[in-house]
């Protein structure tokens, strides 16, 4: 192998605000990008190297099967050599329903329905009889969802009143409506007793009797009628028939009656009776799916069947690498969906852990987000792995625990945006303690403990909370206060405050990590309401209508209806995306460009950023959702840049700007310093305060120390995950937490 190919090798990168950058990253070495938010650590791993290398292997399928595949554009550079097949490991949430669990997208479900195929007994047939998507294998009451919907009793029925004062509360059974007569005509029921005095059987006759005809006397004419039981029709008429489908007046009356619960056949366990019949060792396969990684991996390893040593060892094998990597708490029968940004990525690695690929490329997108310092050596274990198997690792990552494995950093800067897109370090990791930029500067300051904390002005109270692993926590949050939440990934945070907490307040304001928008027409200046005071400006400084300066309506240019591009398509290649030429990619009428506001058009305006606009608005409306953009730290974004290329934490900030003026309010932030430089952590410390100091209840769920050290209150959970989880370890202060005993993120505070 000749000295070059050593190396992956980038000429001109271009893309976003990368300025012409050259740069050589080490192959088979682990090489971590670090650097401020918007510094173009992304354009430089995912849109130039992810990109390129995706866009050459899908070059090598057929034309067909390109029609199938997501288009990847080749990224805005001179050249990129040495490239090899590259595994995206981002945080993108795992949807997938629920038909989509942890076992299924890790590929262990269908090794334990193998298992029980071949060793369970008494024998079912194939390894497709045990799984709940499979007609032959799902319960066929629920269709393997193993829930379904039914009557919810305590509304339907008022046990102590008769049929005469109106003990059914259903909708269609007013006393003395058509439906009541029939079940009192059919003579069969006391109206005047209590439904609490009937026999079972008679209570069970009134719900549940199947139809039946009954000969009713009608205006003096015997008639056969069909009668059924109260419970029977309503669930034949709305539940088995789609409600959907009914009108709206309809859906609105009965849903108070309707409740979602366990599929009363398999009891949630979603397979059919014979799959839950087999069992190995005293358990069923819904058993074993609803047990902890950590147990299920011992249960596994006592099957001794000689026929079943090769299933054992792969099952093992793929359990073990979800211990290693720290999700010993969840269970296979998790549903994707309800796993965390971070448990998400760590769930795609264990996928990737188990292939025996070499000379591949991984490229993380910061893996330690939601890892409790205590797990983040986990990671760094499974890092190298993966480069010890002879692989490139690629990793974009804020945390200095995880940086300190690199072989190779780079570091992007100096700034975010246009002051941004160069490389301001490469090289190892003592070298970048001595470089004079800001990832270098923040790496060597040490951690401060608050001293003096606020006192609260009164609590919130959290009572008996029991649901998922919490044992039944009662806890208050002091009001007024900046609270922490912490403890390690499976602890009960998410649960305890997501869950918990927002039902009981529904009124507190919720900054989390969810997109803000999918499509190119929403900016941060449409978003944050921005562009509406804009128009106004132009409009009044113009004298026309306001509606001419928004490129979603009448001021859009007619050749690509304000989208700025025009596509082309171009079947199984890649579609031209070219700037329309009309407008030149400015989105507006050529009429509507003329109209200037301080001798800038409202094209001009767009391109300024955060910074650039404070500068040129006098506004007050318009200078105040500026002021707070800055000061999440998005001063770098420019007004027009379309919402859908925003990073997680990004989203995060834009959100957390457009709350910033309330007050006397609760906010509820989910890990706000994701993807957050160390140098941006003091500002987002310095917002928090603020909204503190204005009157407003502030609780965080985070594990960053940084933030931590920070807190007026720390309730910390823990012990564990999981089932080892799900109590409160302490409640106090910074300065207390570290002499805890019990308390592991008090050992990492010290």
């Amino acid at each position: 192998m000749s000295q070059s190919q050593d190396y992956i090798v980038i000429s001109g990168a271009r893309e976003n605000n990368l300025n012409n950058v050259t740069l050589r990253i080490p192959k088979k070495k682990i090489t971590i990008f670090t650097g401020v938010s918007g510094s173009g650590k992304s354009s430089i791993v995912f849109d130039t190297i992810a990109a390129e290398s995706t866009r050459l292997l899908n070059e090598n399928f057929s034309m067909f099967v390109r029609n199938f595949l997501p288009r990847v554009p080749q990224p805005d550079t001179d050249a990129i050599e040495n490239l090899s097949m590259a595994v995206i490991v981002d945080q993108k949430r795992l949807g997938g329903g629920s038909h989509s669990t942890m076992g299924t997208i890790t590929d262990i479900s269908p090794i334990l329905r193998l298992l029980f195929s071949r060793v369970g007994q008494p024998y079912v047939g194939q390894a497709h009889r045990f799984s709940f998507n499979d007609p032959q294998g799902m319960c066929p009451a629920c269709n393997g969802i193993g829930r379904k919907l039914g009557v919810d009793m305590s509304r339907a029925l008022d046990m102590s009143k008769s049929l005469q004062d109106g003990a059914i509360l259903l909708t269609d059974y007013k006393v003395g409506g058509w439906e009541w007569n029939m079940v009192v005509q059919s003579g069969d029921f006391d109206p005047d007793m209590k439904l609490c005095d009937y026999s079972d059987e008679q209570l069970e006759y009134l719900l549940y009797a199947k139809a039946r005809k009954v000969k009713m006397d009608f205006a003096g004419k015997a008639t056969n009628i069909t009668v059924e039981g109260v419970i029977e029709k309503f669930t034949n008429k709305y539940i088995k028939q789609d409600v959907k489908t009914k009108s709206e007046r309809t859906q609105k009356a009965v849903a108070p009656f309707l409740t979602e619960g366990p599929c009363t056949s398999c009891h949630g366990a979603r397979l059919s009776q014979a799959a839950l019949a087999c069992k190995i060792r005293g358990w069923n396969i819904a058993d074993m799916s609803a047990m902890e990684v950590g147990q299920l991996i011992r249960v596994i390893r006592e099957v001794d069947d000689e026929i079943a040593a090769p299933i054992v060892k792969a099952l093992s094998d793929r359990l073990q690498h979800l211990v290693d990597i720290g999700l010993d708490y969840l269970t296979l029968d998790r549903e994707t969906d309800t796993l965390s940004g971070g448990e998400s990525q760590r769930v795609k690695m264990v996928k990737h852990l188990s292939g025996s690929l070499v000379d591949v490329t991984y490229i993380f997108d910061e893996p330690s987000v939601g890892l409790h310092p205590r797990d983040v050596h986990r990671l760094n274990e499974l890092l190298q792995k993966l480069r010890n198997k002879g692989n490139t690792v690629i990793v974009v990552e804020h945390d200095p625990d995880v940086i300190k494995v690199a072989d190779h950093i780079v570091d992007v800067g100096p700034h975010a945006g246009s002051r941004g897109g160069n490389i301001v370090y490469e090289g190892s990791f003592a070298g970048l303690l001595e470089a004079d930029t800001l990832t270098g500067n923040h790496m060597k300051r040490p951690l401060q403990l608050k001293e003096a904390c606020r006192k609260p002005s009164g609590k919130l109270s959290i009572k008996h909370a029991s649901l998922h692993n919490l044992q039944n926590v009662s806890v208050d949050i002091p009001t007024e206060v900046l609270t922490v939440i912490t403890g390690v990934a499976g602890s009960g945070k998410s649960t305890l405050i997501n869950e918990v907490f927002l039902r009981q307040h529904p009124d507190a304001i919720v900054i989390d990590q969810a997109a803000v928008g999918v499509s190119t027409r929403s900016n941060p200046a449409t978003y944050t309401g921005i562009m509406d005071d804009v128009r106004k400006a132009f409009a009044s400084a113009n004298k026309v209508s306001p509606s001419l300066f928004s490129f979603n309506s009448k001021g859009a240019c007619d050749n690509c209806q304000g989208l700025g591009v025009v596509y082309t398509d171009l079947a199984f290649l890649d579609s031209v995306k070219l700037p329309c030429d009309v407008c030149g990619g400015r989105r507006f009428k050529e009429e509507v460009l003329a109209y200037m506001l301080n001798d800038k058009s409202i094209a001009e305006v767009l391109e300024m950023t955060v910074e650039q606009a404070l500068a040129f608005f006098q506004q007050k409306e318009i200078v105040r959702k500026l002021q707070s953009l800055h000061d999440v730290g998005l001063s770098y974004i420019t007004l027009g840049q379309p919402l859908s290329t925003l990073s997680g934490g990004e989203c995060q900030r834009i959100k957390l700007a457009s709350e910033l003026h309330k007050k006397g309010s609760v906010y509820v932030m989910d890990e706000p310093t994701t993807g957050l430089h160390m140098s941006d952590i003091g500002q987002l410390m310095g917002i928090m305060n603020r909204l503190v100091d204005t009157g407003n209840t502030v609780i965080v769920i985070e594990h960053n120390l940084a933030v931590i050290s920070q807190a007026d209150w720390i309730i910390d959970m823990g012990p564990d995950g999981g089932s080892k989880g799900g109590q409160v370890v302490f409640e106090g202060t910074p300065a207390q937490i570290i002499d805890a005993e019990q308390s592991i993120t008090g050992k990492y505070l010290s």
